[in-house]
């Protein structure tokens, strides 16, 4: 059985597509050397998912660990919120169905109390993450 993980890149400061094909032949030519079975491009409204299926675990890991790999990482639109890594399919791996609201019988119909004075303070920037090799 496959090893399938997928990696999500959400658009930024720029599309994902142009992080696409700035990155992609270099994570694609990653995966050829680390034993990829199949690979995937999808793009969708708020950025793209590249699934890619692997022979065994330690192909990915070879893949996650390879220099090309990690500099198209640190390069995605979003550096904060904008990449997602885990195992199985990504984005909209099944039939899409459009969730309706479901209507609430008692207590889930109850109007709730918003106050009346909004207060809003400026977030912080997140600290700069360093990964020691």
């Amino acid at each position: 059985m496959a090893y399938e993980m997928s990696i999500e890149v959400l658009d930024g400061e720029f599309p994902a597509h142009l992080w696409m094909e700035a990155h992609g032949d270099s994570l694609v030519e990653a995966a050829l050397q680390c034993g990829v079975v199949e690979w995937r491009w999808q793009r969708f409204d708020w950025g793209l998912v590249l699934e890619i299926d692997f022979a065994e675990e330690s192909g990915w890991e070879r893949f996650r660990a390879s220099t090309a790999v990690q500099a198209a990482l640190d390069a995605v639109p979003d550096r904060y919120s904008g990449l997602l890594i885990y195992r199985g399919k990504g984005g909209s791996s099944s039939t899409r169905m459009p969730r309706r609201p479901i209507p609430r019988a008692g207590a889930g119909a109850v109007s709730l109390e918003f106050p009346t004075e909004w207060v809003f303070e400026r977030a912080t920037e997140p600290p700069v993450m360093q990964f020691l090799h």
